[in-house]
């Protein structure tokens, strides 16, 4: 039972479980606001759904459907997500300049390689 415990307490299961929650119902929201945009793009356009358009008998519509979709979801994640977010990281936790220096595992890795070459020298 003690095995079963620390694998339910373990920090990355239940940060996964609420990554989960999260995505789901993060999912809804933008799947309402594509059919906003969609729908304010029919209001102006005439309707979005262009699922019955077959120019020359070939049933591209659904496909241009299914674009206009998808870069409709890509532009709402990417400006309305990705800038704030990003933009909240680098006001709240700004980057630490990097240390000037070599660091301490290539320093090592030299080390050993002049120690290789001194030893190579006095054979």
């Amino acid at each position: 039972m003690t095995g079963f415990k620390n694998f339910i307490m373990k920090g990355n299961l239940v940060e996964l479980a609420v990554a989960f929650i999260m995505a789901t119902a993060f999912a809804a929201v933008v799947t309402a606001t594509v059919a906003l945009i969609m729908d304010l793009i029919g209001k102006v356009g005439g309707t979005p759904d262009f699922s019955s358009w077959t120019p020359g008998g070939v049933s591209v519509g659904a496909w241009l459907t299914a674009l206009i979709s998808f870069l409709i979801l890509a532009a709402v994640v990417y400006f309305l997500i990705v800038t704030p977010y990003t933009k909240a990281q680098e006001r709240f936790f700004p980057k630490k300049p990097e240390e000037e220096g070599t660091p301490a595992d290539v320093a090592l890795l030299e080390e050993i390689r002049d120690l290789l070459r001194a030893r190579q020298g006095n054979v």
